[in-house]
């Protein structure tokens, strides 16, 4: 353990700082449930943007992406679209302005402003909070172990294990620290409510903003001193049909990563996770902490401000770190640590990088990053699960009349009930790639069929909208038994039909919603898509009213978009390896797309209204 007092010292100081905020900021969160679930709606876009990038820069999507980088090289780049991570650019687009433009809470709250107030909207409603909950506490457990597993190389078991009144097998060891460092997290998310947050967000960010940096000066220097044994193909972001990476002569346990992992055919791998990534995107923001900080966000302009300000300050950032230990672990690879649980787990380089080449104080300022970095993730997603528990539930069929004070005593209990099973959850999680897989694969895919029709097809109805997300989130929960041996992302056209079939059954057995709330939906949120009857209705209404003939440029700057977000994840890991040629090839395809959508996005916002 290379922990020394300096490092200690900074780490202390820095949830010492997350216990401050949550204290400072207790007063503001219980003034009301809008101050306490969405900051007032009061914080200035860049903040907020600020604040998701750094929920998103988690200890256990950084220990996944190292180890990505480590085996895969600048192919890597484009396995995140898993997520996707480019359902951002969807946003920034239009899908943050339709969504703060409907002036709701929760996503579940949304829900009646599409389909109004009927049975079929109280079942979408209902089926849209325990799809919130399944998935908030998936990511809940997804944090949980990443940061148990980080924290493992640190502070080894056998160091502290004469102290504790109690033994654990190898296995747990990761659940008990995930679970202490849980509770700072619960501290202050809790207490502070949104603010607390995104306020302790701008700290952990310029904590991991200046290690970032450090790290990669460290990974460049010990570069220009040693040679770089990759297989051929690996300092290239283009690909065959194959992965042709051989690792064989240089780490042939490697090999074996690649093939559990499920990625050898590229191509299909691939066309697969684009294919889902924009269906994914077409849908919007899953209900969790992204869709909460766009409905923070003081007017729909901002909100797509918001969302595309993540990925300016989000990439570069996280991939000047990520390549860099990538760079570390690979030059001196016989240093690391890897077996963990009696064998070798490439998830370990990320930690195993750390304990070994990053120096005292450094080493301080980067762990309280990186806690930072699990506690930014934990608390957005929990204050996510609090706002549809408060607002979706209690708030809705308990207790409408709730007091203030009620309501605070609900955030806080609801919040310590979420936390506690998903540290069962976090119990049972084999490992971070595995629940990753589930999340953004299965769970993903039970979602997608409902919510891109929701926005873009009028005769959707709340039946429809139902039956879809069941049919959906069932095989989600059943499939990975059924199909143990399959990657997750190769049954989720099985889940997208069965959704379908669901969303069209569900919708033509019911009426369609009432012509007024799809008018008003319509005049308030004006989406394009297949709207044409409730175009008429509304132009024959009012005649000055002007649709939204935006579909062509919206696309032309989704494409823009993914292509410059890709170029801002390439460039800074080339800036690590020194390859000037691929430095200028990104960096002039940013700057050259970026005043294309200036003119294409940035100056249209100045005309939008709420």
């Amino acid at each position: 353990m290379k922990l020394r007092i300096l490092d200690i010292s900074i780490i202390s100081l820095y949830l010492l700082s997350t216990i401050v905020i949550g204290l400072v900021l207790k007063k503001h969160a219980q003034a009301n449930k809008s101050a306490y679930l969405l900051g007032g709606k009061t914080l200035p876009w860049y903040l907020l943007g600020l604040s998701n990038a750094s929920g998103m820069f988690d200890i256990s999507g950084t220990m996944w992406l190292v180890t990505l980088a480590f085996v895969y090289g600048l192919k890597s780049i484009w396995i995140p679209w898993l997520w996707p991570i480019f359902n951002q650019v969807f946003l920034m687009v239009f899908l943050s302005i339709w969504l703060r433009r409907s002036n709701v809470t929760t996503g579940a709250e949304w829900i009646r402003t599409r389909f109004g107030r009927n049975f079929g909207s109280t079942l979408s409603h209902s089926i849209v909070v325990v799809f919130a909950l399944i998935m908030c506490l998936g990511y809940l457990a997804y944090g949980f172990i990443g940061l148990g597993k980080f924290i493992e190389i640190f502070i080894p078991w056998e160091v502290i294990s004469p102290y504790m009144p109690f033994s654990l097998p190898a296995s747990y060891v990761p659940h008990f620290y995930g679970i202490l460092f849980t509770l700072f997290a619960v501290f202050y998310s809790v207490l502070g409510g949104m603010k607390s947050i995104v306020w302790a967000d701008v700290v952990q960010y310029s904590i991991m903003t200046v290690s970032s940096i450090a790290i990669a000066a460290i990974a460049m220097i010990a570069l220009s001193g040693n040679t770089l044994e990759v297989p051929p193909g690996w300092e290239n972001p283009f690909f065959g049909w194959k992965l042709t990476l051989d690792w064989n002569r240089i780490i042939p346990e490697v090999n074996d990563k690649i093939a559990s992992d499920g990625y050898s055919l590229f191509t299909v791998f691939f066309m697969m996770m684009l294919f889902k990534g924009i269906l994914v995107s077409m849908a919007g923001p899953a209900p969790n902490y992204d869709m909460q900080k766009i409905l923070s966000t003081r007017s729909p302009a901002e909100a797509a401000k918001m969302s595309g300000f993540v990925s300016v300050i989000l990439m570069p950032v996280r991939y000047l770190m990520i390549s860099g230990f990538a760079v570390l672990g690979l030059l001196f690879y016989e240093k690391l640590d890897l077996i963990a649980g009696g064998r070798i787990d490439f998830e370990q380089v990320l930690p195993s990088a750390i304990n070994e080449f990053v120096p005292v104080g450094l080493l301080g300022l980067l762990l309280a990053g990186l806690l930072a970095a699990f506690m930014s993730t934990f608390a957005g997603t929990l204050n996510a699960a609090q706002a549809y528990l408060v607002n979706d539930i209690y708030l809705k069929y308990i207790n409408p009349e709730a007091t203030n004070k009620q309501i605070s005593f609900s955030n806080y209990s609801t919040g310590i009930i979420v936390v506690v099973i998903s540290i069962i959850f976090g119990i049972f999680a084999l490992d971070v790639n595995s629940i990753l897989q589930w999340i953004v694969s299965a769970l993903y895919g039970s979602y997608v069929a409902s919510n891109v029709l929701k926005w873009y097809w009028w005769r959707f109805n709340g039946h429809g909208f139902f039956w879809g997300m069941v049919s959906g989130i069932v095989p989600a929960l059943v499939f990975p038994y059924v199909f143990a041996e399959t990657l997750d992302l190769y049954y989720f056209p099985l889940i997208l039909v069965v959704s379908i079939l669901g969303c069209i059954i569900g919708t033509y057995t019911a009426p369609p919603t009432d012509e007024q709330t799809l008018k008003d939906f319509y005049r308030q949120v004006r989406p394009w898509g297949f709207w044409k009857p409730i175009k008429a209705l509304v132009e024959k209404e009012d005649p000055q009213f002007s649709p939204n003939k935006d579909f062509g440029r919206d696309m032309l700057n989704v494409i823009l978009g993914t292509a410059i977000q890709t170029g801002l994840v390439a460039l800074p890991v080339y800036v690590v390896l020194m390859r000037k040629n691929w430095i200028l090839f990104f960096a002039g395809l940013i700057i050259i797309l970026g005043a294309i959508m200036k003119k294409t996005w940035w100056d249209r916002l100045k005309s939008i209204e709420n």
